[in-house]
């Protein structure tokens, strides 16, 4: 009907809507559903099938926490490469301790001799020696000491369990929520890089049972897949990973 020309609202007549036959309670609950059915489906990119999980919250929850996880194997590969120098520091000492052993040994042996059997110049030499070596060996566990006060290997765990965890979670969970909002995968660069990176996070935390057994080959391994993961990480995933974002918001609305 027309608004203007109607006495339906009551101004001339006085009498309300409901009174005419106009407009009931039940019209006006059907209309306020309606419109709130009506606003979701704006928020969608695909016509609100999966609900929320199509909305800009839910779709950007995949870059935002790649995001993080990429400074995460920063913050894992150093913590793991100064665990790694504990390590070495302590064997460095023990081979410097073995180097020192025949010199004490022969400074003793020089020392104990009288008179004119020493032999002050291979005496003060053997002196020398030992000094140096002994500086390094104290500067050496110092340095150890210093590293192992850090807790650098708890810290190295602590950050591989959430790049393995969350990471690998929402590497898969970015794939689910693109074929809910388009209907399909979108195959190239960004797609297999980030299944490499998985993949390769995933052998480096397999490769770990037999780094505690002391195998060489094996802590090789996880340090050249890590390193490799996060260089495809930074050369791949970062750049085409933003370009996919600034799509997701355009093509959603919040929620």
């Amino acid at each position: 009907f027309n608004f203007a020309e109607s006495p339906a609202w009551g101004v001339e007549s006085g009498a309300g809507l409901e009174s005419q036959g106009l407009v009931s309670p039940s019209a006006v609950a059907g209309l306020g559903l309606a419109a709130m059915m009506a606003m979701p489906e704006e928020a969608m990119a695909k016509g609100g099938e999966f609900g929320l999980a199509e909305g800009r919250i839910i779709s950007m929850a995949h870059p935002i926490i790649m995001g993080g996880c990429f400074l995460v194997s920063l913050g894992a590969g150093y913590t793991g490469l100064q665990w790694r120098r504990i390590r070495e520091i302590g064997n460095e000492v023990t081979m410097l301790k073995a180097e020192l052993k025949p010199h004490k040994l022969k400074l003793e042996a020089e020392m104990a001799k009288e008179g004119e059997e020493q032999n002050l110049t291979e005496l003060n030499k053997l002196k020398a020696d030992v000094a140096a070596f002994t500086a390094d060996i104290d500067a050496k566990s110092a340095e150890r000491k210093e590293l192992a006060s850090k807790d650098y290997r708890d810290r190295h765990w602590a950050l591989g369990s959430v790049l393995l965890g969350i990471g690998g979670s929402f590497a898969i969970e970015g794939p689910v929520n693109t074929y809910m909002r388009a209907g399909k995968l979108f195959p190239g660069p960004h797609l297999y890089a980030g299944a490499g990176c998985v993949a390769m996070w995933v052998l480096a935390a397999a490769l770990v049972p037999q780094m505690q057994k002391g195998k060489d080959w094996a802590r090789s391994g996880h340090i050249g897949l890590n390193a490799l993961s996060t260089a495809m990480f930074a050369y791949y995933q970062i750049p085409t990973g933003i370009g996919i974002a600034q799509k997701v918001i355009e093509k959603t609305k919040f929620p």
